[in-house]
């Protein structure tokens, strides 16, 4: 599945199908769904956290504060090397709230990721894990992982629930369909599953002076666009190994390019066009994301510099090939 991991979605964004682009392992005994689930352990090759089935108490909340803290960083530092290195040029605060949202969005992909028994008990998982979501912002944390969230919670509290909640949505929508009528369809896909990101991390990063949040929203959403459609379009083949296709199913129609030539790999001149179309579009977000560097803070610049940057490489090697 893809729900972002992006950025403001920095390396947090996923390829299309998964959030993928920056693979997600997890971490033994960090378990996803604590709740009404039977959790299904996250894989990794360093950590192991246990979770538990009831919020933690005071005395034990305490204590562990600082180890989650320290297990996000591992996290971020470990799969979105690139940003992590930007987030060491922010203000330490913000950067262990940065890492604390970074490491709810891996966990929520490895969700998605991780083997199961099927689609029904996957659904159950997720709405455990959007249950769990519920009690996070109420102040309760059931690991250390969770932790560093709920203080996050705290600390900026015009962090808004509902960009979370948009992404465990979008990991609903890779459940239920496998093609897209139109952009605005992929578009919303494209929100849920990375856009969101700019929208719960830009409370952390902060504003340049005299700069609205509103202001800085567009942008951030745009870069949550652009990353999530360059990674649908590095990813096109292995997509449809999976029998999914995400390009527009009504541009697949005008560039006169079939989901049967899409499935088989067969690259005509049709196809060419049709790519082209798709990079420039995704070259447009890049322009309006990078419009809105200098409307964050300035120790925030970096680590989406970077991505921005890492993304349009990836974006120009698209269309090399």
């Amino acid at each position: 599945m893809r729900s972002l991991v992006a950025l403001v979605a920095l390396g947090l964004v996923a390829p299309s199908g998964s959030m993928r682009s920056v693979p997600l392992a997890a971490f033994p005994g960090l378990r996803t769904a604590a709740l009404a689930v039977p959790a299904q352990p996250l894989r990794s090759r360093a950590v192991m956290i246990a979770s538990t089935d009831t919020p933690l108490d005071g005395s034990k909340r305490s204590a562990a504060l600082a180890e989650g803290y320290e297990v996000c960083r591992k996290i971020t530092a470990s799969y979105a090397k690139t940003f992590y290195l930007g987030t060491r040029f922010m203000a330490p605060p913000r950067a262990r709230a940065i890492w604390a949202v970074y490491a709810w969005c891996r966990r929520t992909d490895d969700i998605v990721d991780a083997p199961r028994g099927g689609v029904k008990y996957l659904k159950r998982e997720i709405a455990a894990w959007s249950a769990r979501l519920e009690r996070i912002w109420e102040g309760e944390a059931f690991d250390v992982v969770d932790l560093p969230l709920v203080e996050t919670v705290k600390q900026y509290p015009t962090m808004s629930i509902q960009p979370y909640k948009d992404m465990i949505e979008g990991m609903l929508m890779d459940l239920k369909q496998d093609r897209y009528e139109t952009f605005d369809d992929l578009h919303l896909y494209c929100y849920r599953v990375a856009g969101t990101v700019g929208l719960m991390t830009l409370p952390v990063m902060g504003t340049a002076d005299g700069v609205t949040y509103e202001e800085a929203v567009e942008p951030a959403l745009a870069l949550g666009i652009a990353l999530q459609l360059t990674n649908i379009l590095r990813d096109v083949g292995e997509d449809a190994r999976r029998g999914r296709i995400y390009l527009p199913k009504d541009e697949l129609k005008r560039f006169g390019v079939s989901e049967e030539q899409v499935l088989a790999g067969v690259l005509d001149e049709n196809y060419v066009r049709l790519m082209q179309f798709q990079i420039a579009r995704a070259r447009d977000y890049f322009d309006k994301s990078e419009d809105g560097i200098s409307k964050l803070d300035a120790s925030a610049r970096m680590p989406v510099r970077a991505s921005l940057d890492l993304y349009r490489k990836i974006l120009e090697r698209i269309e090399g090939n």
